[in-house]
């Protein structure tokens, strides 16, 4: 997730102090660009904006929101323009554009306009923005302290030993009236009269509106989804499929399991890849030897690998059942590692740097902040999903947008989320199974839903096909996801596999491939068959 310190806040708001768009009718001019700050925006070229929409699109009286926006230009004869999101969700729009300007122009091929912008709940310059629930790190960690919100879920063995399902168990009221809490302190914070007009449904048509200004009313619309993007993607060509220009999503996020089942105690379906990737990274380490994986040694197989890792796991679980402060527990180092498993280019610094802290922290009780994650060349993500901002303060953005377009309350107790923990890692994955995901588990105790969601169904006909990407083996957005929205869509859809791991097949493994294959759909409608 992206991490914003006081200063680039300040400075981002900065950026469009100059661009304000004047009109507070979201149809009523275009977009007024005008230059960034570049000591913000990296990229100079870039065109920065404000555009207005309606908070409720069904009661215009509500209000208006004023979302942030960037454009890369086209660099040859535009034609038209493509919207990207990069994610999260709670992922900043502006930032990953800026950061992949390069990436962004190659799919397109360089003849459109690439326009993206930081949803509602995302950052501080799109209101309404961020939000915030607790005033600084100090206080969110004194609220939760001696929880699994901060020590993860200690087991070893998927649960085998009847102790850690005890340990686990008794653990569910006090994490229930904690999150229950959190929901309700997130109710009373500045951003709380906002909530419900957070989530997927306001994303598309806020998208759709844009469109509408920049290209014209009834004219196709150009999409990019990443990741959470895809369920973006997968609303909107089956809100609006009159509308579909091209459209390419990568990554997907299974759209049925999601409107039909309460995301805390389904979660886990989307690990079913994790393990799989777990025994790739393992195996590359065997294969790289000491020389190039800390964690092997000479003549070393995947399995050795693996029990270095199931020791590391369990000193960490017997130093924290004698030391409930011990600096590093079992139950961070398997959260972390997931996340660390999202992208192989970084599995090096993972099983090198990373590992090698690990052991340190462990054998030495050093104080530390508890994140073999941290410790590793990877800093994109947190733990548990939970991003930091401006004084440190965990953001509740993502699962603000992921529980408001849930399904309803169902009067699941923290019990019966446990109890899938418990089943999914008996069932799903062993390793990952018990990371504690706080994004999707708080879902069930988020006290607001979104005034509009979509909730199917997925197999409308849509005015032209679309590219539907994935890789092999993704580690939160599977394979089978992305088979069964193409397999909805049928001729609509052309499913493009990589055969590879991480997540998304234009990040996760980059592949020359994959971004030859998007190129030319976007730029002259070629849909090739997977790879």
């Amino acid at each position: 997730m992206l991490v914003y310190g006081l200063s680039a806040i300040i400075a981002l708001i900065l950026i469009f102090s100059v661009v304000r768009a004047g009109s507070t009718r979201h149809a009523a001019s275009p977009i007024s660009w005008g230059p960034c700050d570049p000591s913000v925006v990296n990229d100079t070229s870039l065109s920065c904006g404000y555009f207005d929409v309606p908070l409720d699109y069904q009661d215009p009286s509500v209000g208006n929101a004023r979302l942030a926006v960037v454009k890369i230009n086209a660099t040859g004869e535009r034609r038209g323009t493509v919207f990207f999101n990069p994610g999260g969700p709670g992922e900043s729009g502006i930032a990953i554009l800026d950061q992949n300007v390069d990436l962004l122009l190659e799919v397109t091929g360089g003849v459109y306009d690439v326009v993206s912008w930081d949803p509602r709940g995302v950052g501080f310059l799109t209101t309404p923005g961020e939000v915030l629930c607790f005033d600084s790190l100090a206080e969110y960690t004194a609220f939760f302290n001696g929880t699994i919100e901060l020590r993860g879920i200690e087991e070893l063995g998927s649960f085998d030993n009847p102790g850690d399902v005890d340990a686990l168990l008794a653990q569910a009221e006090t994490m229930q009236q904690k999150y229950e809490e959190v929901g309700q302190r997130c109710l009373q914070s500045p951003s709380g009269k906002f909530l419900k007009y957070i989530g997927t449904a306001a994303t598309v048509r806020d998208m759709v509106a844009m469109a509408d200004a920049l290209e014209g009313p009834d004219t196709p619309i150009n999409y990019f989804g990443v990741s959470y993007g895809t369920l973006i993607g997968s609303w909107f060509v089956n809100m609006f499929p009159e509308r579909i220009g091209r459209v390419i999503i990568d990554g997907v996020l299974d759209p049925v399991i999601f409107a039909n089942y309460e995301i805390s105690t389904h979660f886990l379906h989307y690990l079913v890849s994790a393990d799989t990737i777990y025994k790739a990274l393992i195996t590359g380490c065997a294969l790289a030897g000491p020389a190039g994986c800390a964690a092997a040694s000479e003549g070393d197989g995947p399995l050795d690998v693996d029990a270095k890792i199931q020791a590391l796991l369990k000193s960490a679980y017997d130093a924290a059942h004698v030391n409930p402060s011990a600096p590093l527990t079992s139950g961070q180092i398997r959260t972390d590692l997931f996340f660390d498993i999202y992208s192989p280019t970084n599995w090096s610094a993972l099983m090198n740097e990373g590992y090698l802290a690990a052991v340190q922290i462990i054998n030495s009780e050093a104080p530390g902040n508890g994140s073999l994650h941290e410790r590793s060349s990877d800093l994109t993500s947190s733990r548990g999903f939970v991003k930091r901002v401006s004084n440190d303060s965990p953001s509740y953005s993502p699962p603000a947008i992921w529980c408001a377009d849930n399904v309803d309350l169902q009067g699941t107790t923290m019990a019966d989320v446990f109890r899938s923990i418990i089943a999914g890692t008996r069932n799903i994955s062993h390793i990952f199974g018990a990371g504690w995901y706080t994004q999707f588990y708080l879902c069930s105790f988020w006290p607001v839903r979104s005034v509009e969601r979509y909730q199917g169904p997925f197999d409308k006909t849509l005015a032209n096909k679309i590219i539907i990407g994935s890789n092999t083996y993704d580690p939160i957005t599977t394979l089978a996801g992305a088979q069964r929205l193409a397999g909805l869509l049928g001729d609509d859809a052309m499913l493009v596999r990589l055969n590879g791991f991480g997540h998304t097949a234009i990040v996760g493994e980059p592949s020359t491939c994959i971004r030859n294959i998007y190129s030319a759909y976007m730029t002259n409608g070629t849909v090739s068959t997977g790879v």
